[in-house]
């Protein structure tokens, strides 16, 4: 029995949405701050792959307050995770990265919207 292959359709039909030019409605700039003598700069909410952030708030409120740090600090992680950070510290820096990307604080991204 011969193996088959899946085709590619042919992408010359009209669509219904075009994703690929939605632009964000707000300004995605990162929001850097200055914690254990240098500086921070964490990538702006909105722009965060919602994939893995849905992954991270599989876990709980607090999975998620750290996946969002993990996921918008990118390859700087690794170094800010070995920092001591007491959850007063935390609990104030996710306040204002809330804040930076136009939440209120205990709001979703969702919910946001």
């Amino acid at each position: 029995m011969a193996t088959r292959t899946a085709t590619k359709p042919a992408d010359d039909q009209p669509f219904d949405f075009n994703l690929d030019a939605v632009e964000s409605e707000v300004e995605l700039r990162p929001f850097r701050i200055h914690f254990n003598g240098r500086r921070w700069t964490f990538e702006h909410l909105e722009g965060l792959d919602i994939w893995d952030l849905v992954e991270a708030a599989e876990g709980g409120q607090v999975k998620a307050m750290i996946g969002i740090f993990e996921i918008s600090l990118g390859e700087q992680w690794p170094e800010f995770r070995q920092i001591k950070l007491p959850q007063y510290k935390m609990k104030a820096l996710f306040t204002a990265y809330q804040k930076h990307c136009g939440l209120k604080p205990g709001e979703s991204e969702a919910s946001g919207n």
